[in-house]
């Protein structure tokens, strides 16, 4: 398998996360969204992935965007570990919290979009943080509440069980580091990522270990 990926990018940390957790074997492709003018709008590029967006994902003849799309035909394809719960009712909350993140939270945040904020709306980098802040702490409140709710006792979001909520949950809070957000309001998100970052999967699938980091 071939996993077309940038180092920074929130979406194809997660598929890291979820390869190595399944312990399979993948060629990291770097594509670099910056240099260029964005490798990712590069004809090359565009005939894999004609949405211009990273992760890609190459397994034979199947090429596949999207990180839960591509999380969803792993968990399919290689069964265990498995990163969905059997229970429905876990099932439906594990893909509550990562929708809530996926869908709601790093969309307001992703490189498009602070890339507008600064050249369309000319917006400085005080502005761009402000923004980065406040959506990063409506999604965490929401999160800290949902973990609250089901009387969270650790030490991933499913108690015992790494699912696809911790695999997006970690990258998000990356973002937050980088970007100075206070993370007192959430202790239990902050204890999840010390679970998660002391499993090699989670380790090796930071920006920092890629082969293209600081490029």
């Amino acid at each position: 398998m071939k996993l077309y990926s940038y180092w920074r990018s929130s979406a194809a940390y997660r598929v890291r996360i979820a390869l190595n957790l399944k312990g399979l074997e993948y060629e990291v492709v770097p594509v670099h969204l910056l240099k260029h003018g964005g490798e990712q709008h590069q004809p090359y590029y565009q005939s894999i992935n004609p949405q211009d967006l990273i992760p890609t994902l190459v397994d034979d003849d199947l090429r596949l965007g999207q990180s839960l799309a591509i999380m969803d035909y792993l968990e399919a394809r290689h069964p265990e570990p498995s990163l969905y719960p059997q229970a429905l009712t876990e099932r439906a909350f594990v893909m509550q919290f990562a929708l809530a993140i996926t869908c709601d939270i790093h969309p307001m945040n992703n490189l498009r979009v602070l890339k507008y904020l600064k050249h369309g709306l000319q917006q400085d980098d005080e502005a761009r943080d402000a923004w980065y802040h406040y959506w990063i702490r409506s999604g965490f409140n929401a999160l800290q509440l949902l973990l609250d709710d089901r009387d969270w006792q650790g030490p991933y979001c499913l108690d015992e069980q790494l699912t696809i909520a911790d695999v997006c949950l970690i990258p998000q809070l990356y973002n937050a580091h980088r970007f100075k957000m206070p993370l007192d309001d959430f202790p239990s998100l902050v204890k999840i990522e010390q679970a998660c970052m002391e499993l090699e999967a989670f380790r090796q699938a930071t920006p920092e270990n890629q082969i293209d980091a600081d490029s």
